[in-house]
């Protein structure tokens, strides 16, 4: 069996080669190819807005939800300019941007966005994305709620990208049970998309080996007549 693993892995390190940090060289019948290659951490970031600065995850909130949810795409930099210019400067240096800077930005944009206080079960109802205030770690954060389904909440997370909590780690985590939504583009909306669940698979356990049938894939003792 050893002689076995070793073969296999002699076999796949002989037809995979590493290339450039992002592409993957396959060979096999008829020659080699290359095959681009994307980390987890970079497809976390696919449709969720990086945050440039400590303080900015309020216009990276506002760029996810307009850029991946709304198809009206926006930069991080281009909303921070405009929420920093036209908001309370020294306090944003201080707090970060609030839920009122967002709305002056939307609403400067023909997008009509208020907070309400109601359930998640809305959201689905609804079929609305919605920016909530978390707490994470002691440090208040605003990320995206991209979707729900099975007790899990996919969240756009400014700093960490795209992922998936329970539920209950989400309620324990919600700050204010706000729900900051656009409600004048419900058509448009994009949210339980497929595409940004792929970075949040869930874990597959019901698809282990079952200790019942390990009869099944180990090799039984031989006895006297087997031979």
């Amino acid at each position: 069996m050893r002689a076995a693993l070793a073969w296999v892995v002699a076999a796949v390190a002989a037809t995979c080669a590493p290339a450039q940090a992002d592409t993957l060289e396959l060979a096999g019948i008829g020659g080699r190819y290359a095959v681009h290659v994307t980390s987890l951490k970079e497809a976390r970031f696919k449709a969720t807005t990086r945050q440039q600065y400590d303080f900015s995850c309020g216009s990276a909130a506002v760029a996810t939800l307009l850029s991946h949810h709304y198809g009206y795409p926006v930069t991080e930099q281009s909303v921070f300019e405009e929420m920093f210019a036209r908001g309370d400067q020294a306090k944003i240096r201080q707090e970060g941007f609030s839920l009122l800077d967002m709305k002056a930005y939307l609403n400067a944009h023909q997008f009509q966005a208020d907070g309400f206080e109601l359930p998640l079960a809305k959201l689905l109802e609804a079929g609305l994305p919605a920016i909530v205030l978390i707490s994470d770690n002691g440090y208040h954060h605003f990320v995206v709620v991209k979707g729900m389904r099975d007790g899990r909440i996919l969240i756009g997370d400014p700093s960490s990208g795209t992922r998936a909590v329970s539920r209950a780690n989400f309620e324990s985590i919600w700050v204010n049970k706000l729900l900051f939504v656009i409600h004048n583009k419900q058509a448009q909306a994009k949210f339980n998309d497929e595409a940004d669940w792929l970075v949040a698979p869930k874990a597959p356990l019901t698809a282990g080996v079952s200790l019942d049938s390990l009869a099944n894939v180990t090799l039984g003792k031989f006895g006297p007549g087997d031979y």
